[in-house]
């Protein structure tokens, strides 16, 4: 580092050479400058300045470089990070999707806790006979037109906009799903008639002049001539006047599953025991799976979107309680726990609900995609455990760029401090120092 001489030894070795140029100018005869020798001791002192302003510029420049070196390294680690951790979070959601899946497959293979004391309904002749125990409910008596008159009752002009009755538009495949499902939509709703349009919804009942039902006419009619006459209210659901679901689908899923954020804890992570949306777990015929709706909807996202929402499905009551930070509308659990909403909860004993979903038919290949679907969880789960390392060893590389950084910045603040120090004292020695009309 450059430090600047007293002023007192430099002002004695000038006085010293110009007693030299003196007696050299005696003996010699040669006239000499008095002030030469100072003039050229001023430009020492400015080359001397400019080399030392040169050196600074220098080694600040490397210092800079190397910042901002490191600065894009940290810059280039942290675009690493986000990209690992998006391709785990997309893992995680395969693996919960994989798991819900085996989960399912494995339950509907083997018999529930509690299903052996209430079996329930396995296939739709069961689910129709269900119904028809209803005998004074509308559902009762549009099933028994149906079981008299096959696909003519289709035909009639009071039926022809009948998409059929909830209980009959979804099969489940786990029979303690089914009765979950049922129980928390409850008889009422699982009897109600599902209407493509609301002209279909005028058709089932019409009123006279002062605005009483006629009983001549619509169900009431129909029901009449059966012997099974119509009595109470009925709910009817009208497709096409329903929000449908402005999501995306599962890609690739034969049942065009609705693509439903999986829920997340504050701290990021998905709850424990979650196996999926109830809207999700129910299997859709293929004929209503497209175009149901004058609007091209089919039933998944129209009518299950608007009874279930985002209903949560758990393993244990416990695995619900510990998710209800991200439990929004409603959740059931398998041991038969039930929230309706944020804030409303269902307790006590479980209600056998005589109208349930039936179970969609195993077909012979089931098993072999059960053993494919185990392969690749596998898979995924491999997957993840590699993201895994590579997310520690760029967090190492990430830590350690930015020490560097830190203490070469240190350096760097310590560098321009101590220059500045050297400027000074020089700019100080400089206005001290005599200057050549003092001296002549």
């Amino acid at each position: 580092m450059f430090q600047p001489p007293p002023s007192s030894a430099i002002k004695q070795h000038l006085v010293h050479t110009n007693a030299l140029s003196i007696q050299g100018a005696s003996s010699a005869l040669v006239p000499v400058d008095l002030n030469e020798n100072t003039v050229k001791a001023e430009e020492n002192v400015q080359n001397e300045e400019f080399l030392q302003a040169q050196s600074f510029m220098r080694h600040s420049q490397k210092l800079e470089e190397e910042l901002r070196t490191l600065g894009m390294k940290i810059k280039q680690h942290e675009n690493n990070l986000n990209h690992l951790n998006t391709e785990k979070s997309k893992l995680d959601d395969s693996i919960l999707h994989l798991q819900v899946t085996v989960g399912k497959s494995e339950s509907s293979s083997k018999a529930t806790i509690g299903d052996m004391e209430n079996p329930l309904p396995t296939n739709d002749e069961e689910v129709n006979k269900q119904i028809l125990h209803n005998e004074k409910s509308a559902a009762g008596i549009l099933c028994q037109l149906k079981i008299r008159h096959g696909a003519k009752a289709s035909d009639l002009t009071l039926t022809k906009d009948v998409v059929g009755i909830v209980a009959t538009l979804g099969k489940v495949e786990n029979d303690n799903l089914s009765r979950l499902f049922s129980e928390y939509l409850g008889v009422e709703t699982m009897l109600a008639i599902v209407c493509r349009t609301y002209e279909g919804v005028k058709a089932l009942e019409s009123y006279d002049k002062e605005g009483c039902i006629n009983k001549n006419y619509g169900l009431h009619g129909l029901g009449a001539s059966i012997g099974r006459a119509l009595d109470g209210r009925f709910l009817v659901i009208c497709l096409e006047s329903l929000r449908p679901y402005a999501g995306n689908y599962v890609v690739n899923d034969a049942q065009r599953k609705l693509d439903i954020l999986n829920p997340r804890l504050p701290n990021g992570d998905c709850p424990a025991g979650f196996l999926g949306f109830a809207v999700n777990m129910i299997h859709v015929d293929n004929s209503n799976l497209f175009c149901v709706t004058p609007s091209g909807y089919g039933l998944r996202e129209t009518l299950f979107y608007n009874l279930f929402s985002r209903l949560q499905v758990y393993k244990t009551r416990a695995e619900m309680i510990q998710a209800l930070p991200c439990i929004s509308e409603g959740a059931l659990s398998l041991d038969g726990g039930m929230v309706r909403s944020c804030g409303v909860y269902s307790l006590g004993n479980r209600e056998d609900v005589d109208v349930r979903f039936a179970r969609p038919e195993r077909s012979t290949g089931l098993d072999s995609h059960h053993i494919e679907i185990e392969r690749e969880l596998k898979d995924v789960k491999w997957k993840k455990e590699k993201i895994l390392e590579e997310l520690k060893r760029e967090q190492l590389l990430l830590d350690m760029t930015r020490f560097n950084f830190n203490k070469k910045k240190t350096d760097y603040l310590k560098y321009l401090a101590q220059s500045s120090s050297d400027a000074t004292q020089l700019c100080y020695f400089n206005l001290m120092a005599p200057s050549g009309s003092d001296r002549s």
